[in-house]
């Protein structure tokens, strides 16, 4: 998983696009991310740009590649899920700034969820946190993720649950949500218990620490779950996502045949 992707020099740039929060570790961890992907892609431009609060901008970030060179852009929206940000605020803050580039496309990649690599980062938090290899059929694990008012976006956190709870041998999994929705984490909690598990995990659904992170982290701890694990954050896995997403979103002739 650690081999460079092969590029070819007319390779369209990379644009990372994260949220952005008012918590500086947020920043910090987009760019450990950024810093895994340029190690897995030597040669690639690749740039990152936020929606709010922290800086650069999307814009700012576009006109930097466009000035270095680039007249193709691939943006990777660094989101889980398919919600508001990614159907609607970002085609509209790409095309917008975009349209005063001449001879620049913009291309806006899948979101990085779901994907089996994210489970397996999920399940290696989960490890690091204290969860044995053995401990599976008699722990109860939450998935808490932000939240989201779209409905597809839970419907998506629901099916990912159920998929690892079929494929790993959790005794169960239950999806959890910070905001916009139910269950929160600490109903999740008390639900896995009531229901018989003996030891309870969360795994948080989220990429960098923040305000909705940390509001999982206190439901868990407020209903005594055992094992609370890290947020995803640079891991290897999302890296090889980032970049699986910008290879599905180029032309096969602007890239090399081999694959990371």
């Amino acid at each position: 998983m650690s081999r460079a992707t092969p590029l070819t020099p007319a390779s369209p740039a990379l644009l990372l696009i994260a949220h952005g929060s008012r918590d500086p570790r947020h920043a910090a961890t987009v760019a450990a991310l950024t810093a895994r992907v340029r190690r897995r892609a030597p040669g690639l431009p690749v740039a990152v740009g936020y929606l709010d609060f922290d800086t650069p901008s999307v814009g700012t970030a576009l006109r930097s590649l466009h000035a270095a060179g680039a007249r193709q852009v691939v943006a990777v929206p660094l989101l889980l899920t398919r919600a508001f940000h990614a159907k609607t605020d970002i085609p509209g803050v790409l095309a917008e700034e975009s349209a005063s580039l001449p001879g620049l496309t913009v291309r806006q990649a899948d979101v990085l969820g779901p994907h089996p690599a994210l489970t397996v980062a999920l399940e290696r938090r989960l490890r690091a946190a204290g969860v044995a290899p053995g401990d599976a059929p008699f722990t109860g694990v939450v998935l808490a993720a932000a939240g989201s008012s779209d409905p597809e976006a839970s419907a998506v956190i629901a099916a990912i649950a159920r998929e690892w709870r079929r494929t790993t041998g959790w005794c169960a999994v239950r999806p959890a949500f910070a905001s916009a929705s139910a269950p929160r984490t600490a109903d999740a909690v008390r639900d896995l218990r009531a229901a018989g598990a003996r030891r309870v995990a969360v795994a948080p659904y989220v990429l960098a620490p923040g305000r909705l992170p940390d509001r999982i982290a206190t439901g868990a701890r407020e209903a005594g779950a055992d094992i609370l694990a890290p947020v995803l954050g640079p891991a290897p896995e999302v890296a090889r996502v980032v970049l699986e997403r910008y290879r599905a979103t180029t032309p096969a002739h602007d890239l090399a045949a081999s694959a990371a």
